[in-house]
């Protein structure tokens, strides 16, 4: 009996952490643009200690993780969130510094810098080690040493990499630093819904990109009801670079509705983007990228008359919250309900509303309009990093959450480098021990059950 409901309890835990990881991986809805990608694990890395306080040490994997890009394209990112764990396969948003931690970071610039400087950006490793004093660095060993030179900067951690050139390099690059700026966005479009009545064009709508040059297509009902994506002149326009304005052509009589169009392109996404997960997963920052496609969209909403919404959504790390802005160019106000409190747009008006979300709380915000107008915004406010040293719950060992190999990639054979002994991250990886330890203990309790009623029935004889 006892075997029995220990089983029941751990199958109800494993169901529930499932379903979570099911609930986050959804992502966010509108997504502002760029590159989406999946973690693919930690790959190339070596040990490092990190200063829990109170004298307390724990060994943590440091080095470069991978990513596969959405359409095609792979990644290599560092870790800007020591005291989170990763979560297996998590989604990954290409995102400005002000929606994570980099925002309110003063050292933000001097990570893009060591990226710039460091592995796995300078290749030729014996030329990086003579610069930075370190001998006989390898892959490992230099990816380590990028690893905790970011780590003092963008969590103020007290860590060090185990191995003495790493370290040598990590002080290196730290005393080196300087600050840059944020680089440019791979491929975005702002904004990303515009509205207005037909027989107009309706925008503008801004590309901004790295790209030399993006493609632009309409989407099917864009197409079926007549609508051109054009220029300011109403030129049709197929293909677009940074700067080029967007338009929705929508012909005088189309019956009301709505559209999208999308831009995507093909390059290298500069180094230091950041990437934050819709779910919890500690946020990564862009060391290297092979030609990788990105994509964006953009949506239109028109009417004839009434209330003609649009709204989109961004995090506003600096304000704790989400800002949702709405705006409305139809010839009547537009009223909605937003965190239990109503607001009135009136015609040819704007409005930006901050939500406020807890720090590491999910956000599910729905926008609600006339003629079947309803715009969902969803995801996990990520803003600060957890924390110092010293401030987390330790487990029996004083371990913490680190950056150590994330089940995704694989065993720790499989990737480069790193030691037994490094602390696991990843909640959701418990899942096949939850399983595994559930079936032992069905069948254990099933032999018990087995095993008792045959006692039992022997005593009767």
């Amino acid at each position: 009996m006892a075997a029995g409901a220990a089983t029941a309890g751990l199958l109800t835990m494993g169901l529930l952490a499932g379903a979570g990881n099911a609930a986050a991986d959804e992502g966010d809805t509108h997504h502002q643009g760029g590159a989406v990608a999946t973690l693919d694990g930690l790959k190339t890395y070596d040990s490092a200690r990190l200063d829990l306080g109170g004298g307390k040490t724990q060994n943590i994997a440091a080095g470069l993780f991978e990513m596969n890009v959405e359409g095609s394209g792979r990644l290599q990112t560092y870790c800007i969130d020591i005291h989170n764990p990763t979560q297996n396969k998590a989604k990954y948003l290409e995102t400005p510094w002000a929606g994570t931690s980099l925002g309110a970071n003063e050292n933000a610039g001097k990570i893009l810098w060591i990226l710039e400087n460091s592995y796995p950006q300078i290749g030729d490793l014996a030329a990086l080690g003579q610069k930075s004093g370190a001998e006989g660095l390898t892959a490992k060993t230099a990816a380590a040493g990028t690893q905790v030179a970011i780590w003092r900067f963008s969590d103020g951690a007290k860590v060090e990499a185990r191995d003495a050139q790493a370290e040598k390099l990590a002080d290196w690059l730290e005393a080196e630093a300087q600050n840059l700026k944020e680089p440019k966005t791979s491929l975005t479009l702002e904004p990303n819904a515009v509205s207005g009545k037909a027989g107009g064009k309706l925008g503008p709508v801004t590309v901004h990109t790295d790209a030399g040059q993006v493609s632009v297509a309409a989407s099917a009902d864009a197409a079926g009801a007549g609508v051109k994506v054009t220029d300011k002149s109403g030129n049709a326009v197929t293909s677009a670079s940074d700067g080029t304005e967007l338009y929705f052509d929508v012909p005088e009589g189309t019956a009301d509705g709505s559209a999208a169009l999308t831009v995507q392109a093909t390059t290298e996404i500069p180094v230091g983007r950041a990437f934050a997960s819709p779910s919890k997963s500690q946020t990564q920052i862009l060391a290297g990228s092979s030609e990788s496609t990105v994509t964006a969209e953009a949506t239109a909403n028109w009417a004839t008359k009434g209330a003609i919404p649009s709204v989109t959504a961004e995090k506003n790390c600096a304000k704790d919250g989400v800002d949702v802005t709405a705006s409305n160019q139809g010839d009547s106000p537009f009223t909605f309900e937003l965190a239990g409190t109503e607001h009135t747009i009136g015609a040819g008006e704007s409005k930006t509303v901050t939500v406020p979300v807890d720090e590491d709380a999910t956000y599910d915000i729905t926008v609600k309009g006339p003629n079947g107008f309803s715009e969902r915004f969803e995801g996990v406010l990520d803003c600060k990093t957890q924390g110092t040293p010293g401030t987390e719950t330790p487990g029996t060992d004083g371990d913490t959450p680190s950056s150590a190999p994330s089940p995704a990639g694989g065993s720790s054979d499989e990737a480069t480098g790193g030691e037994g002994d490094l602390a696991n991250t990843g909640s959701s990886n418990a899942t096949p021990v939850i399983a595994g330890i559930a079936v032992a203990l069905l069948a254990a309790g099933g032999a018990a059950m087995f095993f008792l009623r045959k006692k039992k029935a022997a005593a009767g004889e």
